[in-house]
Parts: structure tokens; C-alpha cells; sequence
């Protein structure tokens, strides 16, 4: 009977309520649109950290875990590796530089990342060779790179950087393609340390026999489930160190938390409002019926039937409704340029797509409330 009195209105009604799914398919592009862009700009600052193939990362004492104002010694390095429970140790470098493409494509910023050759830090190659010689001006590029520029293993891209006051050109050769690995909003090129130490910008290049400085360090564990024992040893055996691990050192970017909170409140916002909409819309409905459901009540319809039959509505307009907006998020994500920062992993739509299927009913709960009030001779004038 439930089913039948839901499906029934919807049908005689279907313009209203088709126009009130659209309502709820718009809020839904809006909730999936948002937690998109919260995994992308998350990911524009993290990827490659994400995806480092390390347990612990090394930094400068009091640099609040910043890869760009964190220095270390290689005598930093010899003691961080001889250390029991140390598996691996690759020493990074971070800067920032200019690509320039010799098949004519647009220039791309760029993080030039420094690593050693088949260490911790260093990306594994999907086409071509990984990175082999510490002293070969050879480069793993992002795969972002790639697609944009049209690039293949074996191009050659030139690498623009400032040093003194002065603009200089490399040229690198492409030995090998990686996944996305954006570092700060850039897609990234991976050189072997010396050459980015040789390469990257330079305030001063009077000193050439200035030692080269790594940013910070990454470690392979023989157990990764001890990090934590032996982030807090090394702590306390080598100097002038701080160690995180790969959460805490993207969550310490300057303004990830405040990019994350300020979208998750939006998100919050708008389950808000889809909550008022829908309560609002269907209070209305309950208000223009309440004749009707007299009419049923003084027929022997029970309290359960009705609120089974107002329950069933609003899941279905929910679903609809969400339904919709799903697809239409699905087909402006494919048209969207590469350059929006919209990612969306299943987890985070699988959650969006679960509180707006949530709030349907939550939202719907004065409607219902409403409709059990009903008096059958009160509304039907007697």
C-alpha cells in the first residue's frame, strides 16, 4: 500500500517532483565537484611524497619539516645508514626551474628533484630506464610532462635556470617516463643529485667548491611498523635531525591544512543546505496534502502506512536526483582541461555519494513528523 500511494503521486506528479530532482542533481555536482577539488589540490601538493617509496624522511632540526629549508650533510647521511633497523637511505633534492622543449611546446614550470640513482626518493621508470649513473645529465619526467609536450624517451628538453644573475640552459635527455608525481602544484623532472646540484638555481656561483647540501633524507625500514621506535632513536643518536613520517611532512606543507579546511567546510555547507531544500520542499508537499492524508486516515489507513509512503518518496526523488547528478559530474569531469586539480578517488565519491543519500530522509523528517499529526476530522473540516 506504502509503495503503491509513493509511486502513484510521483506519477500524477512528475513535473514537480522531476523539477525537484534536479534541484537535489545540482547539489549533488556541487558535493562531488568539491571533494574532487579537495583530493586534487591535496594531491598537487603530495603526490609524489605519497607515492616516495620510503617509511621515514630526515629533515634539518627546527625547519617545521619543510623540504625547501632543510639542509643536510652527507656525514648526516653516512650516520643516519649505519644504524640498525635502517634498510636504505637515499639523499633528495628540491627546486624549482623552467622546461623548455626542443619540439616546440610551451614552456612548463617545474619541481626539479634531485635523487640518487636507485635509492629511496628515486621514481621507478613505466617507459623507458630508470635513473643509472650519478654523473649522466639523463632525467625521469613526469608523466603529466609527457602527455602535455608530446615528449618520448630519448627527446632531449632544456632546463632553464637562474644562477647569479644570469639565466642559464641545460640540456637533459629523457631516459624514461614515470606516473604523475606532482610536487607543490608542479609536475616533476628527476635528475641525479650531483647534476641538480650543479643545475638548480643559484644566488651565488662564485663558490664552487661548496659542498652539496640535500634537502632531506629518505629511509627504507627493515620493518616499517617500527618507524616510530626508530624515528624517536635516530632522534636521539644523530645531531641537529627532526624525522616525520610521509603523512606528517605533507600535512606540514605551508597551507595544506587550511586549503583542506576551508574545503571541507564548504562540503559541510552544502550537506546543510541539501538538508533545508529537501526538508522544505517535501513540508510544503506534506501542507498542500493534508486533506488527503485525512481522507486516507478516516479510510483506516494506519500512521505506518503513511510515513512508509512519504519515506519511500523522498528516498526515490533522493536517489534520482543524485542519480542525475552523478552522471552529469561524470561527463564534465571528462571535458574538463587537465590543468583543474579535480581528482576523484572511490573513496571520497563513495562517501559524498552516501551522505547525499542520507540527507533525503533527514532532511525529510519534519515532512513525516507532520504527516503523522494529521487529524482526520480536523482536516476534513468536521
Amino acid at each position: 500500500m506504502a509503495a503503491y500511494l509513493s509511486f502513484k503521486e510521483i506519477w500524477r506528479n512528475k513535473g514537480r517532483y522531476l523539477l525537484f530532482s534536479m534541484v537535489i542533481a545540482l547539489i549533488t555536482v556541487l558535493v562531488l565537484f568539491t571533494a574532487g577539488l579537495g583530493e586534487g589540490l591535496a594531491s598537487a601538493n603530495k603526490e609524489y611524497l605519497e607515492k616516495i617509496n620510503a617509511d621515514l624522511l630526515v629533515f634539518q632540526e627546527d625547519t617545521g619539516f619543510s623540504t625547501l629549508e632543510s639542509r643536510l650533510d652527507y656525514n648526516t647521511l653516512k650516520q643516519v645508514r649505519r644504524w640498525e633497523g635502517v634498510a636504505d637511505v637515499g639523499a633528495i633534492g628540491f627546486s624549482n626551474v623552467t622546461i623548455l622543449f626542443t619540439n616546440g611546446a610551451e614552456p612548463i614550470d617545474v619541481s626539479l628533484i634531485g635523487v640518487e640513482p636507485g635509492k629511496p626518493g628515486a621514481p621507478p621508470a613505466f617507459e623507458g630506464e630508470a635513473l643509472r649513473s650519478k654523473q649522466s645529465k639523463t632525467t625521469i619526467v613526469d608523466g603529466r610532462i609527457a602527455g602535455q609536450a608530446n615528449l618520448q624517451v630519448g627527446d632531449t628538453v632544456v632546463v632553464k635556470t637562474t644562477q647569479g644573475a644570469e639565466d642559464e640552459f641545460y640540456e637533459l635527455k629523457v631516459s624514461g617516463i614515470t606516473d604523475g608525481r606532482q610536487y607543490f602544484f608542479q609536475p616533476s623532472v628527476f635528475v641525479p643529485l650531483e647534476i641538480w646540484d650543479e643545475i638548480r638555481p643559484k644566488a651565488d656561483i662564485t663558490n664552487n667548491n661548496a659542498p652539496l647540501l640535500p634537502n632531506i633524507l629518505a629511509i627504507q625500514l627493515q620493518n616499517p611498523a617500527a618507524k616510530i621506535e626508530i624515528g624517536q632513536y635516530l632522534e636521539s643518536r644523530v645531531d641537529n635531525i627532526e624525522i616525520a613520517d610521509i603523512k606528517t611532512t605533507y600535512e606540514a606543507a605551508p597551507g595544506y591544512a587550511e586549503q583542506q579546511s576551508t574545503l571541507n567546510t564548504m562540503k559541510g555547507f552544502t550537506f546543510l543546505i541539501g538538508v533545508l531544500v529537501i526538508g522544505g520542499f517535501f513540508q510544503i508537499q506534506t501542507l498542500q496534502k493534508v486533506a488527503q492524508i485525512g481522507m486516507l486516515k478516516a479510510i483506516g489507513t494506519s500512521n505506518h502506512a503513511v510515513a512508509n509512503a512519504a519515506i519511500l518518496q523522498i528516498i526515490f526523488v533522493t536517489i534520482f536526483g543524485v542519480a542525475i547528478g552523478g552522471l552529469a559530474t561524470l561527463g564534465m569531469a571528462f571535458g574538463l582541461p587537465s590543468s583543474v586539480p579535480i581528482v576523484f578517488t572511490g573513496t571520497a565519491v563513495l562517501i559524498a555519494v552516501v551522505a547525499l543519500l542520507l540527507i533525503g530522509p533527514i532532511g525529510g523528517l519534519v515532512s513525516i513528523r507532520l504527516a503523522l499529526k494529521v487529524e482526520p476530522l480536523r482536516a476534513l473540516g468536521m
